[in-house]
């Protein structure tokens, strides 16, 4: 992250929060409760959802066009990415494109598909001597 300082002050980004798009904001809570342990925050059907994942919130709004939901996705940064992985194996939600590996840039990832088609991608840096 390259950090800019100005006259008037500091100017540091500390967070993204993802928001996606979901056909069904209590069906979509539900998935990531259910399969990823996640813990609902917010779930107004039609409208809007928030889910918890440790410190990571993933929002929701309502659509219509799943088109849309099936073009968007995110990354998340895990600790502990095997045991995740094994996890969401086991709910049969990985994407069968993207299973658990190593990339050339230093993560180990994979990603999954929720109910909606959205893609998340799990990842976490590889210590400098694996890469």
């Amino acid at each position: 992250m390259t950090e800019r300082t100005g006259g008037a002050g500091d100017i540091r980004f500390i967070a993204a929060t993802p928001v996606l798009a979901s056909l069904d904001i209590g069906r979509t809570v539900a998935f990531y409760v259910e399969r990823l342990g996640a813990v609902a925050v917010h779930v107004e059907q039609g409208v809007y959802g928030i889910v918890a994942l440790g410190d990571i919130h993933l929002h929701f709004w309502a659509c219509d066009d799943r088109r849309i939901a099936e073009a968007t996705g995110c990354r998340v940064a895990v600790g502990g990415i095997d045991t995740l992985y094994l996890r969401c194996q086991a709910a049969g939600i990985v994407h069968p494109n993207a299973p658990l590996h190593d990339t050339a840039w230093g993560s180990r990832e994979f990603a999954v598909l929720d109910g909606d088609g959205n893609l998340i991608t799990f990842h976490q840096a590889m210590p400098a001597a694996s890469r």
